[in-house]
């Protein structure tokens, strides 16, 4: 699998600098593309080919790829790159467009889809799904957590490896497919004097300084407007069945499929088929 070369994209939004990537003609119905935690916009470079029709713009999330990081004093919540996504989706001049989400971008996405319904035609999740809720009594300690592993990871310098050859071993050595490997840490990366280093920030290995209860969970469910297609992995990592259950309650327009495959299916074998079942969903929900 060799992937068509994309076209280079950054916008500065909030005094960020966010990159993408875009595939496609810019004429087509437009298709925003988030990856999941530690990856970035090549997350994309398999399936956006293959989403014939759409002009499909990936973005590395703030701290991932070639975006920036955020400030020392911000955050990294599955909240706060929602105003980045919304500049972007303007910034593009786009009044609607198709929301996808690979894993931790698949909650962003819904989050995203939940605040800004008008926005959004349709939203698919890869592998991905809503945001699994807490207890209330929880706040307290999650508070606590944050603080202490923010002041260990912000202490961290990054990590140097030799070459790029070395930093996709490390990638594959935590499961990661050799291909995708590659693929993600071509953009992860960044050349040092010593060899290159991870461009991924930190404090993304942090915890977050508060979750969502079941109540919220079901009322971001229930803001969704959007048609929503549920792509898991057969040996993924989204199969719960209780969260299943939620979404099919409380999603107004919902349907499911399971793909064979790993978590990052969709940059593997499987894309093809996952390719072709999207594209039948934007179709039929026109």
């Amino acid at each position: 699998m060799i992937p068509d070369q994309p076209q280079a994209l950054h916008w500065t939004i909030d005094g960020l600098r966010i990159a993408g990537l875009a595939w496609g003609e810019p004429s087509a119905p437009p298709v925003l593309a988030l990856h999941g935690w530690l990856d970035n916009a090549n997350s994309f470079a398999v399936l956006a080919p293959l989403l014939e029709g759409h002009y499909v713009v990936a973005i590395d999330l703030t701290g991932h790829g070639q975006s920036d990081r955020r400030s020392a004093d911000a955050t990294y919540n599955v909240w706060d790159d929602l105003p980045q996504i919304l500049g972007v989706i303007d910034a593009l001049g786009w009044k609607q467009c198709d929301l996808v989400g690979h894993s931790r971008g698949g909650i962003i996405a819904t989050l995203f889809a939940a605040a800004k319904p008008d926005r959004i035609r349709h939203l698919v999740l890869l592998d991905a799904l809503i945001p699994e809720p807490v207890e209330e009594s929880i706040a307290p300690d999650q508070l606590g957590r944050f603080l202490d592993d923010r002041l260990r990871l912000m202490a961290r310098d990054a990590r140097v490896l030799p070459d790029l050859e070395s930093a996709a071993t490390a990638r594959v050595r935590k499961g990661l497919d050799e291909y995708a490997a590659r693929l993600l840490t071509s953009r992860a990366v960044a050349r040092s004097e010593h060899g290159v280093r991870w461009t991924s920030d930190p404090r993304l290995y942090g915890a977050s300084a508060s979750k969502l209860t079941a109540g919220q969970v079901e009322a971001v469910l229930g803001a969704i407007e959007a048609p929503v297609l549920v792509a898991l992995a057969e040996d993924g990592h989204a199969r719960h069945p209780e969260l299943l259950e939620m979404a099919q309650q409380h999603l107004r327009d919902f349907e499911s499929v399971t793909l064979p495959g790993c978590h990052h299916f969709h940059m593997l074998d499987s894309a093809p088929m996952l390719a072709q079942r999207i594209r039948e969903f934007l179709a039929s929900n026109d």
